[in-house]
Parts: structure tokens; sequence; C-alpha cells
């Protein structure tokens, strides 16, 4: 419950220029699957470290993850 407060609300704090509709539709995104998202932080975190930018290891993630990401966006 507490992990789960936290979450949202560190979030919120980096999703604070997204419209409010759209911060909703990722938490819940996330609270559906908190285990897939935990591991695409690490992933990230571990791109990261080895020197490439943000986007380039975001946009490597998102792509090597399209599939899950789409299903989890059509609610399934």
């Amino acid at each position: 419950m507490l992990k789960r407060f936290l979450m949202k609300q560190a979030m919120k704090s980096q999703l604070k220029d997204v419209p409010e509709n759209e911060q909703e539709a990722l938490l819940d995104l996330v609270e559906r699957n908190p285990a897939f998202f935990e591991n695409l932080a690490k992933e990230l975190q571990e791109g990261l470290k080895s020197g490439k930018d943000q986007q380039q290891v975001t946009m490597e993630i998102m792509t090597k993850h399209r599939e899950e990401l789409a299903r989890l966006m059509q609610g399934k």
C-alpha cells in the first residue's frame, strides 16, 4: 500500500507536464503490471550506465518490449 502510494507520487512528479488524463492512464498501466515496469526501469538504468543517452536507451527498450506494451495498452 505504501509502496504503491510512493510510486504514484514519484510518477506524478516526473509527469507534471503531462495532461492529467494521460497521467492517470499511465499510472493505471503501471498498477496493472508493476513488475514489468520495474524491469523497464532497471533496463533503462543499465543502459544509461553504459554511456548511451536517455532518448536512445528509451527507444531501444520500448522497441524491445513493444508487444508487451501494446498488450497492456489494449487492456489485455
